[in-house]
């Protein structure tokens, strides 16, 4: 079964372009255009992994990270701030707040392949390990 991404970004250029990439690979996509949208969605069907504008309407990314987290339902989804903000500061704030990886924007289609790729492995991988471990 393919991998469910959830896309939260207000800017229809900026969903469609990732939903293309993302579409291309196999993977299938669901789109938000706030926060509100994204944290609805991701509850109403739990996705594999969320990619995160973090300049929103509504509810920004930092808000957005902050429900997915509190709810346990998607607590452990894999979440990326997908950003213009490109300074090393950013980044480590990014990932302070809970945000598993950065991608700044613009970036390369094989970049972003990559790290939705690694980090679906990651979350398998922790899954399996969590599985085994309650049925010892």
């Amino acid at each position: 079964m393919p991998a469910r991404i959830l896309i939260a970004d207000d800017y229809d250029d900026n969903r469609e372009l990732l939903r293309l990439m993302l579409e291309a690979e196999g993977y299938v996509v669901r789109e938000a255009r706030d926060g509100r949208e994204c944290v609805a969605a991701a509850l109403s069907e739990v996705p594999d992994l969320v990619l995160i504008d973090l300049s929103m309407p509504l509810l920004d990314g930092w808000g957005t990270l902050r429900e997915l987290r509190a709810d346990e339902r998607t607590r452990s989804v894999p979440c990326v701030a997908v950003t213009a903000f490109s300074g090393n500061h950013d980044r480590q704030r990014t990932l302070k707040a809970g945000f598993d990886a950065y991608l700044s924007k613009p970036f390369r289609a094989r970049d972003l392949l990559e790290l939705v790729e690694r980090l679906l492995n990651e979350h398998q991988q922790i899954a399996r390990r969590s599985a085994a471990t309650v049925g010892d």
